[in-house]
């Protein structure tokens, strides 16, 4: 007589008679673990392999046709994205989005939740994503480089809990993935752009950035110098300031740039904060003297596109960071290769006559 000492699947007890989940591995050719993953609808199960685990669940009687239907259809996946609090407004829109992806039909396989922490934060980045692991089936969060957040990477992954990086990423990690631009690139562009815009006399320029914490920032900052020593070695970088994406701070910060340097002749702003960098070049009445770069298209820089304030603007689609993460969450649950299917994010350089509608 076979032994019926399984245990209690779907809130159905084993029962004389039936069959137990050894035997539907056995039929199905797949192991205990995956069948039970399959019918309690937990992911890392690839489709082909659910669809075996279920066909002889059927053949088996071990569950009624409705239930059989219930567990074939997934469960939405909970998807956490954790932003840095603050008023850098493309995040702002980032996050806007992801709310609204259920409502707009962006999201029909995920629930997506927005989470803003304090920026600029990695031990309470750290601990953020560690104490969301019971709650989400993925977490995609813009990383800090810090050993802090590296091991808490590693421990969601330990918890098979799968996180992916955007805009910014962070490395020598069990990150699943990274959804956002080559940042090293995106800073050779800006360097070529402001290059262009002065010609080849001598000129000062200045960076502001968020922080060079970000990976991003980071790279954004080696591709720009060594565009500019490449390309224009008489233009001449006289500055590196931090602003954490502040428009009070980057205002203070550019103040500060045009009274120590009045011959000032370009500004990147690697991160947030362009209003606060517009509002001092217009107090000193340069804003159509000074070249002036930043990144995120939004309401509030396109207005500064169009009023000549700045010159252009680095973006990349916010809707594609979406459906990259749910593409690569949709691949890791079903234990495809995390990139397949996903195309790479592609930066645009916005000016006041190529504005999008």
């Amino acid at each position: 007589m076979p032994d019926h000492s399984d245990a209690v699947t779907m809130g159905r007890p084993a029962a004389a008679g039936l069959p137990r989940i050894a035997d539907i591995a056995r039929l199905s050719g797949a192991s205990t673990a995956t069948v039970d993953r399959v019918l309690n609808q937990r992911p890392g199960v690839r489709a082909a392999t659910a669809q075996r685990v279920l066909k002889a669940a059927a053949e088996l009687g071990y569950l009624p046709e409705g239930e059989i239907q219930a567990a074939a259809a997934p469960k939405p996946m909970r998807l956490l994205f954790l932003l840095p609090e603050g008023n850098n407004r493309y995040l702002t829109m980032l996050g806007q989005l992801i709310r609204s992806a259920e409502a707009q039909g962006l999201a029909p396989a995920a629930r997506c939740q927005v989470e803003h922490i304090k920026s600029f934060n990695p031990e309470l980045l750290a601990r953020t994503l560690v104490a969301n692991w019971r709650k989400a089936d993925g977490i995609a969060f813009m990383a800090l480089e810090h050993p802090a957040v590296r091991e808490a990477v590693n421990e969601l992954a330990e918890r098979g809990v799968p996180s992916v990086t955007v805009i910014s990423d962070i490395l020598n990690c069990r990150r699943a993935a990274y959804v956002g631009l080559d940042n090293r690139s995106t800073g050779r562009t800006a360097g070529y752009l402001i290059g262009r815009f002065l010609g080849r006399r001598p000129a000062k320029v200045a960076m502001i950035a968020g922080s060079l914490s970000y990976r991003a920032h980071e790279e954004r900052e080696m591709g720009f110098l060594h565009m500019l020593n490449e390309e224009f070695p008489s233009v001449e970088v006289v500055g590196l300031r931090e602003a954490h994406d502040d428009e009070a701070k980057s205002y203070r910060q550019t103040k500060t740039l045009l009274s120590h340097h009045p011959d000032l002749a370009g500004i990147y702003s690697i991160g947030g904060g362009a209003e606060g960098v517009a509002r001092a070049l217009r107090e000193a009445r340069r804003e159509r003297e000074i070249v002036f770069l930043g990144h995120g298209l939004t309401p509030e820089t396109r207005a500064l596109l169009i009023d000549g304030t700045m010159d252009a603007v680095i973006t990349q689609d916010p809707r594609g960071t979406l459906a990259g993460c749910l593409s690569i969450f949709a691949n890791l649950r079903a234990a495809r290769d995390p990139m397949q299917g996903v195309e790479p994010a592609r930066s645009e350089v916005i000016f006041r006559e190529n504005l999008p509608q």
